[in-house]
């Protein structure tokens, strides 16, 4: 698996390397045949006084791409609302992919 973080208007310090690594232990735990994920934090500023933390990821794996950004106050609450979505997702495409592996039919008639 491939992991790039980048960062738009904002520097990706260790810190937060290791926070989007370790959260995305997780997904990666549910379903291994991701074989590609691109994480991109970054900083959005609408007016002088708002700034919102934005984060962002394309997930490419066997049979499926996904793409879910998230967007919050705090860089690390983004990452977390990301890392929940990014979940739920991949484990709905593993739910989908294993009912649909099942047996044909021309194979159901010989164990009869």
């Amino acid at each position: 698996m491939n992991l790039t973080i980048t960062g738009q208007h904002l520097e990706v310090t260790p810190a937060l390397r290791d926070y989007v690594t370790s959260k995305l232990e997780r997904v990666v735990r549910h379903f291994d045949q991701i074989t590609d994920i691109a994480v991109i934090l970054g900083v959005e500023q609408l007016t002088e006084k708002e700034k919102r933390q934005r984060a962002e990821v394309n997930v490419r794996m066997k049979g499926n791409a996904i793409h879910l950004d998230s967007v919050a106050d705090d860089m690390y609450a983004a990452i977390d609302s990301l890392a929940d979505k990014l979940d739920r997702q991949v484990l709905k495409h593993k739910e989908k992919i294993q009912s649909h592996q099942h047996e044909g039919i021309k194979r159901a008639g010989e164990e009869l």
